[in-house]
């Protein structure tokens, strides 16, 4: 590998907050409990607050849409004129002067798409605001045998529904932006050549 690093590499490095150092130890005052060594108030057990920490985020995306319409139009019309029988337009018969026509349309459409996306990431708090809510980002690489799998994760969290072991849902994750792909011989092989992107570019069809 070179010195340079590939850019899932160098982006993965930038998404890991560090965590905070630790405070400098108070003067004993005589209490019992010090805030300084590490304790945390009932209300709140070990739940992840400061820059660094760590939370696990329970991916459970999953969205559905349909839409459908159609139309129909129908219309029609005609016109008839009986000629004099006497007279310069008696020479016209009826069906000289008649016409008639119609028009018709019908239409229809449909279009359903669903995505869906399980698992879990464990990312890191970047920021944490006064009014309770946090900045948490992340990444994960993995590489296999065929080629690398990443996924990308930052949105903004609140704290009260952090849950006593540290995850939250997706679902409630504010600002979410989600980020999964790969690269490799399983994933070239589902994409479109050069040659069939440029066909299909120019097919009136």
């Amino acid at each position: 590998m070179g010195s340079g690093g590939s850019n899932a590499e160098r982006g993965f490095a930038a998404a890991i907050a560090p965590p905070l150092p630790a405070p400098a130890p108070a003067a004993a005052n005589g209490a019992i409990f010090q805030q300084a060594s590490g304790y945390a108030a009932l209300t709140s057990g070990m739940r992840a607050s400061r820059k660094g920490d760590i939370i696990t985020i329970l991916l459970v995306e999953d969205t559905r849409a349909a839409k459908s319409n159609s139309a129909s139009k129908d219309r029609t019309g005609g016109i008839s004129l009986t000629p004099p029988t006497t007279g310069l337009f008696s020479l016209f018969s009826p069906s000289d002067v008649a016409s008639s026509g119609s028009q018709n349309f019908n239409g229809s459409g449909n279009a359903a798409q669903s995505n869906s996306l399980q698992g879990r990431i464990s990312v890191t708090v970047a920021e944490s605001y006064a009014n309770g809510t946090m900045l948490v980002r992340g990444q994960k690489l993995t590489s296999l045998n065929r080629g690398d799998e990443h996924t990308q994760f930052s949105g903004l969290i609140r704290a009260i529904d952090i849950s006593s072991d540290n995850t939250i849902p997706s679902t409630k994750v504010a600002n979410a932006r989600i980020i999964y792909g790969g690269t490799g011989e399983i994933a070239s092989a589902s994409k479109q050549g050069w040659l069939q992107k440029f066909f299909s570019f120019i097919s009136p069809f």
